[in-house]
């Protein structure tokens, strides 16, 4: 009787082992891993890459955002008036968020990145700092844009 007890125990235990998970050994990075891993910690590449897809970014909401515009006049026009204002609403601002959208990721992960290897760290304050390089460019931008218009308009310039 004592026989089959243990061959039971046998089975029991041997499924426990198996049910247990294999541990993996450690993988080595491969040269090809390596490199591409050096070329995205490069700084210019970095920004690069975060501009172009924050322009992407901008252009659908752009897109998006420029289909909800509606127009002033819209029961004196035409379909076809509101189709074309519709049309090129949405390019004006499709084109303006991707502008702003790709300076926004591109000054972002610069500042981020010479941040983080002047500090020779990767924490929070790297974020912190390039958030507040980036608002900063934003907003100057911003304010250099108003202070042509308001010069232009000044002289007689601007005609909207």
């Amino acid at each position: 009787m004592s026989d089959p007890e243990v061959k039971s125990n046998d089975a029991q235990s041997s499924s426990q082992e198996a049910k247990k998970p294999q541990i993996e050994p450690i993988r080595m990075p491969t040269v090809e891993e390596i490199r591409g891993q050096d070329i995205w910690n490069n700084c210019a590449v970095r920004s690069v890459v975060s501009g172009v897809m924050g322009g992407g970014l901008g252009l659908f909401m752009g897109m998006f955002l420029g289909a909800l515009d509606n127009p002033i006049m819209q029961e004196e026009m035409t379909t076809r008036q509101q189709i074309v204002f519709q049309a090129k609403q949405m390019g004006r601002r499709s084109w303006s968020s991707c502008k702003t959208f790709a300076v926004m990721g591109l000054v972002f992960s610069a500042a981020e990145c010479t941040v983080e290897k002047v500090r020779a760290k990767h924490d929070m304050t790297n974020t912190a700092v390039a958030g507040c390089v980036t608002g900063g460019t934003l907003s100057a931008r911003d304010r250099n844009m108003d202070y042509d218009i308001h010069i232009e308009m000044s002289r007689g310039v601007v005609s909207h």
